[in-house]
């Protein structure tokens, strides 16, 4: 029974000190990995804040960009009215004309037909 007894405790022994190795590596990982961690979020904070800077005034052109189109298409669908109403302006009175022509041409026929049919 003593023999079993010391190999117990030598047993014992070796587990407790692979463990604490076995631990102590870990936590030696675990060191580094919260280091790496630590780096990486001063980076993205560093990289977010120089993205806001440079971002801003890209913003702003693109705003006030967008505000120039808008008022060019503003101004250019004016124009296409305009050019609209004008178009229907002189298309009416080119339909006036033309139908004052064509009747006066239709009138002058007729009696030129009635003045050969009593012939």
């Amino acid at each position: 029974m003593d023999f079993s007894q010391v190999a117990l405790n030598q047993g014992l022994t070796f587990l407790a000190w692979v463990t604490s190795i076995v631990l102590i590596v870990v936590a030696g990982f675990l060191i580094k990995l919260l280091i790496d961690l630590s780096k990486l979020s001063k980076n993205l904070n560093a990289t977010s804040i120089m993205i806001n800077t440079e971002l801003k005034p890209t913003l702003n052109e693109l705003n006030e960009t967008l505000h120039t189109i808008n008022e060019l298409v503003k101004s250019t669908d004016k124009g296409v009215d305009n050019v609209k109403v004008v178009i229907e302006k002189v298309l009416g009175k080119t339909k006036l004309v033309s139908e004052t022509i064509i009747g006066g041409f239709l009138k002058g026929f007729v009696a030129m037909l009635g003045l050969f049919s009593k012939k």
